[in-house]
């Protein structure tokens, strides 16, 4: 029997590993994973206790044996392969029973932020993913196990290393936070697009919470996914007792809490943080009674019943997933966003960043103005863009490393999915490889030279592409001949494991100058590829006027009839006001705009102003969330507070010197344009509308303003408040949070002394008296390093009690901190902001 036999029924995984130890006096700061060659008996007695308890697989003791977050004397290699290897022992010497025991390769995060948030390069990443996964494989590994991921970036280079350096199934968990998304902004929907497009075996949830709350993402996931679904919540909330960390639920509630989640969709469970050989036992208990059935099915279908376990289980497992092979998305995602190309409505994908026919955008290319680039980005976002096209291809330039360039920084000020667009195969291996997330491909066409070379890369690194209906023989007079080629670049896609909904059948848009039936066979291609093909359609719309006057009348006319025709994705100009007035205008009138809404807001704006507006966002759909204002652009150039908010570094800087050489006093400069724009990128931070890489892209372009006012500061005036020590405690080097909260302080005119990560509880203190600062904060990822912050707060306390401690981390909450001696807690950077502004002067 193989792992993959056992994903049709329910495959128990095993509990923490980090519980076990630190009962078995693991001290705070100790590396766990050295355990491996210092105390193996023990890590071997850990895995021989979940096994007997009824684990089918366990985690090997590798979770941060990574070459960027380990910290130990002994060599990686070596801690690696003995971490497999014990594990291996204890499965095979593990007592009969019914079925084969598995040791998976536990791969962890890197504790460290990708660029363009953070200073990690996604190849640097990799390598210590691959260096982790080759070892582990040589020992003996029957599978990959990548989880407590809390960025999707992060997330796709573990998933790519395990997948290239071994031959093993793969598995993938994220860690949510309490608003459902991950640390950089991705949600369920985007971590279910970006895992099923990279092909792993199995997907889903571990760390976090308990399986209450871990309820709703299992549901949410089986309505996405038709692989198994993996769910490995903590034993409930964590609290301190008599100095130790415990959780609050027992064995028999966890397992009631786990058989939710089985019937949810989950059909590979286990517990995370707190969870013990007890947990699994009453787990295994629970699964295999006679009790153990379908009561019944919330994703429609039949009242089941079966009293055999083994065959409620699979019948459990299978009909969530049935559901998402019945009704296939068609989703890209970047970083942080979903968007869902729909059938009976349609996106807009912005067509700006592309030379053809632009002279302005093909100088910034040629020139390396990345900052023109970044703002034709950020106007076609704020106008209602869903995705953007990016094209590079001017004659001369490094295809490859422009396009790679130029995708990454207009992820770091977009949220919004990107269409790669582009006809060099080295460039879109090189671009897919790099992106964050899934993103649209264009194109194919039906060529055997275009199939062969692009169709194995949407299928390694997860995409949707546009297939071209053109072929050797150029394309087709009519509907009929486009949908046999469309027909040929599904049947290959087959080939390569794509199904339809892995495509976007783009008809061709010809010229009605020159092609008089053009607009009529396009209209009916449309029909006939939603009507018998079953496929998600895309036209470049505007390519029907070319060499006509009066070009966007025509094209929004044209684009009315194409939408009415079924199409799903416009490639358009969104700061053309002809174009999205028709946009709206169609939903308004088709019941697709609810109650009318959008076209209410927007032109009831319009007549509060002289003149149009033409570039304000369109209505909430239900395959885009935008968060835009619908105030009307901004100057791109000449506003402080406008290139702050929108994260462009090059632009806050050029907009400051410009202020600067006007006249505009420093300090006002910093009252009325920084401070503001921080304001309002903090208030959508905390209200879980502007996340993560947005965040830090913003604090990066206010740093650089304010670094060209502060030049002109006289001595006294560049005074800082504070200062306050920061550090992450010892044994722990997860310093995200940390260095956000450093960058908003510093922004806000405090002065940090950042002590770095895995800080020692005396470093702390010695810094905190030299400097005389009145607040500390400290910072811990993980519950192993919870004990070194309690220690650190208890001497700061005993020797300057004076000092205020504040904690942050993703594995505390207010009551956790109280009860561990903290003065504050700070739920998130923003929250450390307004405690420092009471505090510290």
């Amino acid at each position: 029997m193989t792992l993959k036999d056992l994903f049709g029924d329910i495959l128990l995984l095993d509990g923490a590993m980090g519980t076990q130890l630190q009962a078995r006096g693991l001290q705070p700061g100790e590396t766990p994973e050295l355990w491996n060659l210092t105390r193996p008996d023990d890590v071997r007695a850990i895995h021989e206790a979940y096994f007997q308890a009824g684990a089918q697989v366990v985690y090997s003791n590798t979770f941060g044996a990574n070459r960027a977050k380990y910290h130990g004397d002994a060599p990686l290699a070596d801690v690696i392969a003995a971490g497999v290897a014990i594990a291996r022992e204890a499965a095979s010497g593990a007592s009969a029973s019914d079925c084969r025991r598995f040791v998976a390769l536990d791969i962890g995060p890197t504790g460290r932020l990708l660029k363009p948030a953070g200073d990690f390069e996604f190849d640097a990443a990799y390598d210590a993913f691959a260096e982790q996964v080759r070892v582990g494989t040589e020992a003996g590994a029957d599978l990959v196990v990548i989880e407590t991921m809390a960025d999707a970036y992060e997330l796709k280079a573990a998933v790519l290393a395990a997948k290239e350096n071994a031959n093993l199934p793969v598995l993938a968990t994220v860690a949510l936070g309490n608003d459902g998304k991950l640390l950089t902004g991705a949600d369920v929907d985007c971590v279910a697009a970006l895992l099923e497009g990279l092909r792993v075996d199995a997907l889903g949830f571990n760390c976090g919470f308990g399986p209450e709350k871990m309820l709703a993402c299992v549901r949410r996931l089986a309505l996405l996914t038709s692989l198994p679904i993996i769910a490995k919540p903590n034993a409930g909330m964590p609290r301190v007792e008599d100095g130790r960390t415990v959780y609050d639920l027992e064995p028999e509630d966890f397992a009631k809490g786990v058989v939710s989640l089985i019937d949810a969709g989950a059909s590979i469970v286990g517990g995370c943080c707190g969870s013990t050989p007890a947990h699994v036992a009453a787990l295994r208990a629970a699964t295999c009674s006679s009790e153990f059935r379908v009561q019944s099915s919330e994703f429609g279908g039949d009242r089941v019943r079966r009293e055999s376990g083994a065959t409620s289980r699979a019948a459990r497992a299978a009909q969530p997933r049935a559901l998402a092979r019945n009704f296939p998305q068609t989703v890209v995602t970047s970083g942080s966003r979903a968007v869902s190309i729909p059938f009976g409505d349609s996106i807009i994908i912005g067509e700006r960043i592309n030379p053809t026919g632009k002279k302005r955008l093909r100088a910034a290319l040629t020139d390396g103005d990345t900052a023109y680039v970044l703002r034709e980005a950020v106007s076609q976002a704020e106008a209602g863009a869903h995705v953007l096209d990016v094209n590079v291809g001017v004659p001369g330039l490094d295809e490859p490393a422009v396009l790679d360039a130029t995708m990454q920084a207009v992820q770091s000020v977009t949220d919004l999915p990107l269409q790669l667009d582009t006809s060099d195969p080295k460039a879109l291996e090189r671009a897919m490889r790099h992106y964050n997330g899934k993103p649209l491909v264009n194109s194919v066409n039906g060529k055997e030279e275009s199939l062969s070379a692009v169709l194995p890369l949407v299928a390694k690194y997860g995409g949707v592409v546009v297939a071209l209906t053109l072929d050797e023989a150029g394309i087709p007079p009519t509907a009929e001949g486009r949908l046999a080629i469309a027909r040929k670049i599904l049947k290959r896609g087959e080939d390569y494991g794509l199904k339809p909904s892995d495509f976007l059948i783009d008809v061709l848009c010809l010229a009605v100058s020159a092609e008089v039936q053009s607009g009529n066979v396009i209209l009916e291609s449309l029909r006939r590829v939603r009507d018998e093909l079953h496929c998600r359609t895309c036209l470049g719309v505007s390519n029907i006027s070319f060499g006509l006057p009066s070009r966007p009348r025509l094209n929004a006319a044209f684009y009315t009839m194409a939408l009415g025709a079924g199409l799903s994705a416009g490639i358009v100009n969104p700061l053309s006001d002809e174009m999205m007035t028709a946009y709206r205008a169609f939903r308004a009138l088709t019941a697709r705009d609810d109650h009318c809404a959008a076209w209410v807001e927007i032109e009831s704006q319009r007549q509060a102003v002289a003149g149009p507006v033409p570039n304000v966002p369109v209505a909430k759909t239900a395959f885009s969330q935008p968060e835009h204002s619908a105030q009307g652009l901004e100057s791109s150039s000449s506003s402080l507070r406008t290139a702050i908010r929108r994260g462009l570094k090059a632009d806050a800087t050029e907009a400051a010197k410009a202020a600067l050489a006007a006249g505009e006093p420093p300090l006002s400069l910093i009252d009325a344009g920084i401070v503001p724009a921080l304001e309002e990128i903090g208030k959508g931070f905390e209200a879980g509308k502007v996340f993560l890489p947005q965040l830090l892209m913003a604090a990066d372009a206010a740093g650089a303003a304010f670094d060209m006012i502060r030049a002109t500061f006289p001595a006294q005036a560049g005074s800082a408040k504070g200062p306050i020590v920061m550090a992450t405690v010892k044994g722990d080097i997860h310093d995200i949070g940390k260095n956000i909260c450093r960058a908003l302080l510093e922004n806000y005119g405090f002065k940090v002394i950042d002590l770095g990560r895995d800080v020692p509880p005396e470093k702390v203190l010695e810094a905190a008296r030299r400097s005389g600062a009145p607040l500390v904060g400290l910072s811990a990822l993980m519950t192993t390093t919870v004990g070194a912050m309690e220690e650190t707060i208890k001497l700061l306390h005993r020797e300057l009690p004076s000092c205020k401690v504040t904690v942050g981390g993703a594995v505390l909450t207010e009551e956790y901190a109280a009860k561990i001696g903290a003065d504050y807690y700070s739920k998130d950077a923003m929250g450390l902001v307004r405690l420092a502004e009471r505090l510290v002067r």
